[in-house]
């Protein structure tokens, strides 16, 4: 599965960066977050060949330490941005600089390292796993996640001047975000977390593992949330079908409530 995901994920990722700058250079709005979480993806998959090789375990597990902590980080700096288009749309659009997406970028590599470096020397220290600093730190991102999936959900009624098809692709990526965090990322969270109590089978860390693997290639998806395409269509046509069936609805209930004047003298 490893070999697999990485001969599928890895060419489809680099064609996706070259596609990212095509987009960007044409419209003019680089997606920075986007853009970095992909070379995040793109560590995973290149750190991932010496996990199989002898000898080289270890470098390639602190490589793919600073790849998944850094595509959790990324995700969250997705999940902000779309919760202030929708929250405070005139303070990002006079406001945001690519210059300031860039520091925050360097901010989320920085304390990557920092964080993997210190769980390594805890561990040699302490004898502690090295894993379990960053598997409590990834833990964080969940309430996070979850708080700018709600709070943008609420504040879309109130952003009249952030178009619907936008709001439709905000609340996607979203809702995209927290299920890629919850089900790839978490599962492998809880269960090295239950390592430690040593109440984990085999069975489900491959499984988890499997799970870690794909993650990559679900951060693909981003991207063409981020594109106004034929996706903007199918969104549409999804909140269409849903207003219809409501309308539906609720012309039967006033039928259902009007009453019968076909009654005789």
């Amino acid at each position: 599965m490893n070999w697999i995901t990485i001969g599928i994920g890895l060419p489809f990722t680099l064609i996706v960066i070259v596609a990212v700058f095509l987009q960007a250079k044409k419209y003019q709005d680089v997606p920075v977050y986007v853009i970095n979480l992909l070379f995040s993806d793109i560590i995973q998959f290149c750190c991932r060949i010496p996990l199989d090789l002898e000898g080289h375990e270890f470098i390639g597990r602190f490589i793919l330490s600073i790849g998944l902590m850094a595509s959790v980080g990324f995700m969250v700096c997705i999940s902000f941005e779309r919760y202030l288009v929708v929250t405070k749309p005139m303070w990002y659009r006079f406001r945001r600089s690519i210059k300031m997406s860039v520091v925050v970028c360097i901010a989320v590599w920085a304390l990557t390292l920092l964080l993997i470096v210190t769980g390594y020397l805890a561990a040699v220290s302490w004898n502690l796993n090295p894993f379990t600093l960053m598997i409590c730190v990834l833990l964080l991102p969940l309430p996070v996640l979850i708080f700018f999936l709600v709070g943008t959900v609420k504040a879309m009624s109130k952003a009249r001047s952030v178009p619907a098809d936008e709001k439709r692709r905000i609340v996607a990526i979203q809702v995209v975000v927290l299920l890629i965090y919850t089900l790839l990322f978490l599962p492998t969270i809880i269960l090295y977390l239950l390592l430690n109590f040593m109440i984990v089978s085999l069975h489900l860390m491959i499984i988890a593992s499997v799970f870690l693997f794909l993650s990559p290639l679900a951060d693909t998806t981003l991207y063409f949330l981020s594109r106004k395409s034929i996706l903007d269509k199918f969104l549409a046509s999804l909140c269409s079908c849903k207003v219809s069936n409501h309308q539906e609805v609720s012309s039967r209930d006033r039928e259902s409530t009007i009453p019968s004047t076909t009654e005789t003298d």
